[in-house]
């Protein structure tokens, strides 16, 4: 793809915005930036990108608009634009023009961090050129410049950038699970569910496509996919793949480990590293090298993360459990006495799943933030609800009514984005307030 003299306003100077920015102005465009609110950035000045307000103004004479995965793609004047012919693409299938290697992506509404991380451990671990970034933290534009032939590109990949995508092409697709999320920007289940299902379309004979054989959303995948696809399962058997028998995890019809050497709790882990084990092994790595690897996997922060034990109280971190489905899964890995922090920006969810996990295994919901209000209505009766409003009375109501044997867990359901920066910021303030806890009460 020449980008010489190509006109492009990439929109939403997060970290996705400036890495595209960067990538163009390297491949020889000339560059503008548009973010709807005022920024004012050093990397932007050293480089003499102006930043405009995101109006239609912005966008004339533009040959081609670059779109943060934040920006929503039917934006008005984006789309505005777009019905003027000018092509509108996302940071994802930028970067893919000049990506070199080749490319694990993997998707899902939740388990995609862990799976993206465990997948590019046991890749490295095994002595498998690999290189690890998307959603995951990287900007897949400043992968580019550490690509190589022969070379692994493992990507997390959200929604929103699978949405803009028009020649990326995954050549080992991983699709963990699709429960309803980010109905704010989609509008729709059935408009999520396709976004996701779009790893898939450009993948030609001799990749692969490893699919949750579990999730009815995902085994619909597999009617789409080229080749037969590559299934993972924790309750039955599958053609070929992963799969849990007993307490054995199965590799193409092989036992590879048990489930207590995984270091990682919850079987919804199991079933992230069953996706991880398969890509792998796709990819390279042997049933030995995946297993040793795996097990010394250290996590990742924000997911299911444990945090401390005090008093005979354990308190976990799971920040990133920031849908239903993830909060879910949280609950599912411990056995009851929970104190569960809810709560954040609304995603136009529904939580009254949460109701009979609450009522079998809480102790109590502890609400924040903006949905607290919803998520008691919903909730109402399957737990005693306590109003905390914010994440300091939580925790410490949780560590003045906890008592020995029990588990503190935040796992909010909800967006972090009206009390906090993002699900970093919020797990990290958790972490804070925890540890600053005294040993006695």
């Amino acid at each position: 793809m020449k980008l010489d003299g190509v006109r492009v306003a990439v929109v939403g100077m997060a970290r996705s915005g400036i890495a595209a920015v960067e990538l163009l102005i390297d491949k020889g465009a000339s560059v503008i930036a548009v973010d709807a609110k005022p920024v004012r950035d050093e990397r932007l000045e050293r480089m003499g990108v102006r930043v405009l307000p995101q109006n239609d103004a912005a966008f004339e004479g533009v040959d081609l608009i670059v779109l943060s995965p934040g920006v929503p793609a039917d934006a008005k004047e984006v789309d505005a634009a777009r019905r003027r012919g000018v092509r509108v693409v996302g940071d994802l299938e930028l970067a893919s023009w000049f990506l070199q290697g080749e490319t694990i992506g993997i998707t899902g509404s939740n388990g995609k961090t862990t799976t993206t991380a465990l997948t590019g451990h046991i890749l490295k671990s095994s002595g498998v050129a690999a290189q690890v970034g998307g959603n995951i933290g990287t900007p897949p534009a400043t992968m580019v410049a550490t690509s190589k032939a022969g070379q692994w590109n493992v990507l997390e990949l959200s929604s929103f950038q699978l949405e803009t995508i028009e020649s990326f092409r995954a050549h080992i697709g991983a699709a963990l699970n699709v429960t309803p999320d980010h109905l704010d920007r989609h509008y729709t289940f059935e408009r999520y569910e396709a976004a996701k299902a779009r790893l898939f379309e450009n993948q030609r004979a001799g990749d692969f496509a490893v699919l949750n054989a579990d999730d009815p959303h995902t085994r619909e995948y597999g009617e789409i996919v080229i080749d037969e696809p590559y299934w993972f399962s924790s309750t039955h058997e599958v053609p070929r793949g992963a799969w849990l028998r007993g307490e054995t995890l199965m590799l193409d019809a092989r036992p590879l480990m048990e489930a207590r050497e995984v270091p990682l709790r919850g079987v919804h882990n199991l079933e992230n590293t069953m996706a991880s084990a398969i890509a792998a092994r796709l990819a390279g790595a042997t049933h030995g090298q995946i297993r040793e690897a795996v097990m010394r996997f250290p996590g990742v922060e924000h997911r299911l993360e444990f945090v401390r034990e005090l008093n005979g109280v354990a308190w976990y971190n799971d920040s990133k459990a920031t849908n239903v489905d993830a909060t879910l899964k949280a609950i599912a890995a411990f056995p009851g006495g929970l104190w569960v922090i809810l709560g954040g920006k609304d995603k136009d969810a529904d939580y009254a799943p949460l109701a009979e996990p609450l009522r079998n295994k809480a102790r109590a919901a502890l609400l924040i933030g903006a949905a607290a209000a919803k998520i008691e209505n919903q909730l109402r009766d399957a737990a005693p609800v306590v109003r905390s409003r914010t994440l300091d009375a939580a925790v410490r109501e949780a560590y003045s009514r906890a008592r020995v044997g029990d588990t503190v867990l935040l796992a909010p359901a909800c967006a972090s984005f009206d009390q906090f920066e993002n699900f970093e910021h919020r797990g990290r303030e958790f972490k804070r307030l925890v540890n600053a806890l005294g040993a006695e009460r």
